[in-house]
């Protein structure tokens, strides 16, 4: 795989800093159930990456002592960790609301018969992938077959009462399928919204829509096919200095499967520290810590973040 980080190191993206912090953003490992084209944690069956007992009590202790609103769990697919139900269940028992981002067609693996169920009892909100509702654009993107697994996945969840009862929220991942920012999000939602309720009796609560990252598997396949110059030209075309308000690294932070904290997902996979140049910084050494105020990393992927109406693990930003 070709590394990205030395074409993103140079940047004049705009320095940042943090505000008052409000989700925890938590890798439980690469281990995946699909390898997927614009995948920027280069997730697969065949990582080995996975987070211990141990620092899931160090991430449980972190969100009692900081006094959190949010927990986003993100993979690879989260629901392989062998302590995902333990980590959900005692977040939510601390008033924590928890995100899932789900890949969808792990519910259909066997041994994840209950995970619907499971997540619905504890009131997760799921936020799945799904980018597009064409089936041939999806296997293309994610592997033959997930589409249709997709939808199995869908219905699983309709079936528990995600997209219909107000307490079960269901949002829906647009990506685009190649070296494109995505689309409007307020327009392309109701398109989703028809085809995949006419087509599949399915209903969802929102569409996001997230631009892909010149890093990590997609960045790689950029240099390879000699468009990545072309990708952050147009990245850097499109900034919106309104977008820099939103940005979620003001108000989140990632910590990866050993427990190591970035400033956000897309600073994990590079592997920059948050606080670059002063080495590893663990969860366990910020318990105590108010971080507000603490300086960003930025680098050139950042325009990602910033380009046309924005994009961020909760879409749109703008």
């Amino acid at each position: 795989m070709l590394d990205t980080l030395s074409y993103l190191k140079k940047t004049d993206f705009p320095t940042l800093r943090r505000s008052v912090l409000e989700t925890l953003q938590v890798n439980l490992g690469y281990l995946c159930n699909q390898q997927c084209l614009h995948c920027h944690v280069d997730a697969s069956p065949r990582r080995t990456e996975i987070m211990d007992e141990k620092t899931v009590a160090d991430v449980i202790r972190y969100l009692k002592k900081q006094n959190l609103k949010t927990l986003d769990l993100t993979g690879g697919a989260p629901e392989m960790n062998p302590y995902f139900k333990e980590l959900v269940t005692a977040a939510r028992q601390l008033g924590v609301h928890v995100i899932d981002r789900c890949n969808l067609t792990i519910l259909t693996e066997p041994g994840y018969e209950d995970l619907a169920e499971f997540l619905a009892e504890n009131k997760v909100e799921v936020i799945a992938s799904m980018p597009c509702y064409l089936e041939q654009n999806v296997d293309a993107q994610r592997g033959k077959g997930v589409f249709e697994n997709s939808i199995k996945g869908l219905n699983q969840l309709n079936g528990v009462g995600y997209g219909t009862d107000k307490d079960l929220v269901l949002n829906l991942v647009y990506n685009p399928q190649g070296a494109n920012l995505p689309p409007s999000q307020a327009e392309l939602e109701p398109a989703y919204k028809k085809v995949l309720s006419e087509s599949y009796g399915i209903s969802f609560n929102h569409l996001y829509t997230i631009a892909n990252m010149p890093i990590k598997r997609f960045g790689s396949t950029l240099l390879s096919k000699g468009e990545f110059d072309a990708y952050m030209q147009s990245l850097k075309n499109s900034h919106q200095d309104t977008n820099l308000d939103s940005v979620m690294c003001k108000t989140l932070i990632s910590v990866d499967w050993q427990g190591y904290v970035y400033d956000c997902d897309f600073n994990q996979m590079l592997k920059i520290y948050t606080g670059a140049g002063k080495g590893k910084t663990h969860l366990n050494d910020l318990i105590d810590r108010d971080i507000r105020d603490a300086a960003i990393v930025v680098m050139d992927h950042c325009y990602g973040c910033t380009a046309g109406q924005g994009s961020s693990c909760g879409g749109a930003l703008t």
